[in-house]
């Protein structure tokens, strides 16, 4: 997923696909240690869309916590 797609997410969304990825991720490692799944790359390419989701998830929150900083102020 490219990082465009994933910023125009709610937070609410941007979380229930982090943890969807991360139920994906944990079953792609064990179709490939039982060697039912023979494409390595998938689960690489699953782990840098979760690191992408995750930085984005805390850029949000790192913004939504600068406004509020700001209010306060």
């Amino acid at each position: 997923m490219k990082a465009k797609d994933i910023q125009q997410l709610s937070k609410g969304e941007l979380i229930s696909q982090i943890a969807s990825l991360r139920g994906k991720i944990r079953d792609l490692r064990f179709t490939i240690t039982t060697r039912q799944h023979a494409k390595v790359r998938d689960l690489l390419h699953a782990r840098k869309d979760l690191a992408r989701m995750l930085t984005i998830y805390k850029q949000m929150e790192k913004s939504e916590a600068d406004k509020i900083n700001k209010l306060e102020s």
